[in-house]
C-alpha cells in the first residue's frame, strides 16, 4: 500500500495552485532524469479553489457559454491550461486533488493510474451510500452511467502526463455551488448533468471527513 505525502492547502488561488504543482513536476522531472530511475519522493496536493473555470489544451472554447465580463460579475476566473479534457469549473465545496507522482515508481501506466483515481473515488463516494461507475468514453466518475436520461457526473477528471510523472487530477463535487456550472457545457457534454454529495443527500457534508476518506482510499488503491 502506498503512502502519498499529502499536502493539504485548504482554500488556495488556482494559478498559486498551478504554479506550485509545476515547481514539483519539473523538480520530480529533474530529479528522474539526473538520477535515471524512478523518483520516490511524490506529492499529493487537496485543495479548494475560488471560482474558477478551466480549458483544457484540447477544450473547445465555445463550452464556455458565456464572457469574461460576466465571469468578473460572477466572481469567476478562467484559464487556459496544459491538462486533457474540455472545460470545467472549480469553486468551495469542491474538493480538487493533484497528485505530482512518478507512475514508474508505482509500476502503473497511464491508463492504469487514471483508472486507478476513478476506483478511488468510487470508493469514497461508497462511504456516503452513492453508487459510482466509469461511463465508456468519458474520464471521471459517473452515478447512474448506463441510463442516457439519468447520467450525471459527480467526478471530473483530467491530467498531464510527461516522462511518466502527472500533474492536475479529479475535482470531486462534495457542497459545490452547482449554478456555476450552468455558464459551460461541463467537460464538453451538452445533454449530461453534473451533481454533487450534497445534492444527492439533501444535506451538507464534511470536508474534512472527505478530505479523509479520499486520503484513505487513494493510499488503499496504489
Amino acid at each position: 500500500m502506498a503512502e502519498f505525502n499529502f499536502i493539504d492547502l485548504g482554500l488556495k488561488d488556482y494559478k498559486e495552485c498551478w504554479d506550485f504543482q509545476e515547481e514539483l513536476f519539473a523538480n520530480i522531472i529533474k530529479k528522474k532524469c539526473s538520477e535515471a530511475k524512478p523518483v520516490s519522493q511524490n506529492y499529493f496536493l487537496l485543495t479548494e479553489h475560488p471560482h474558477v473555470y478551466t480549458l483544457g489544451k484540447n477544450g473547445n472554447e465555445k463550452n464556455l457559454l458565456t464572457n469574461i465580463d460576466f465571469l468578473r460579475k460572477i466572481e469567476a476566473s478562467y484559464y487556459k491550461i496544459n491538462r486533457g479534457g474540455d472545460i470545467t469549473y472549480h469553486g468551495p465545496g469542491q474538493i480538487v486533488g493533484y497528485p505530482v507522482i512518478d507512475l514508474e515508481f508505482y509500476k502503473i501506466g497511464v491508463r492504469e493510474y487514471i483508472e486507478k483515481m476513478e476506483d478511488a473515488i468510487i470508493s469514497t463516494i461508497a462511504e456516503y451510500g452513492l453508487k459510482g461507475t466509469k461511463k465508456k468514453g468519458a474520464a471521471g466518475v459517473w452515478l447512474d452511467a448506463e441510463n442516457e436520461m439519468q447520467a450525471r457526473k459527480i467526478c471530473a477528471i483530467g491530467v498531464r502526463v510527461s516522462r511518466f510523472v502527472t500533474m492536475h487530477g479529479f475535482a470531486l463535487n462534495i457542497n459545490t455551488n452547482m449554478r456555476y456550472f450552468n455558464y459551460i457545457n461541463p467537460c464538453g457534454f451538452t445533454t449530461h448533468r453534473v451533481t454533487s454529495i450534497q445534492q444527492e443527500l439533501k444535506k451538507e457534508i464534511s470536508i474534512d471527513e472527505a478530505k479523509a476518506l479520499i486520503k484513505e482510499n487513494f493510499n488503499r488503491m496504489y
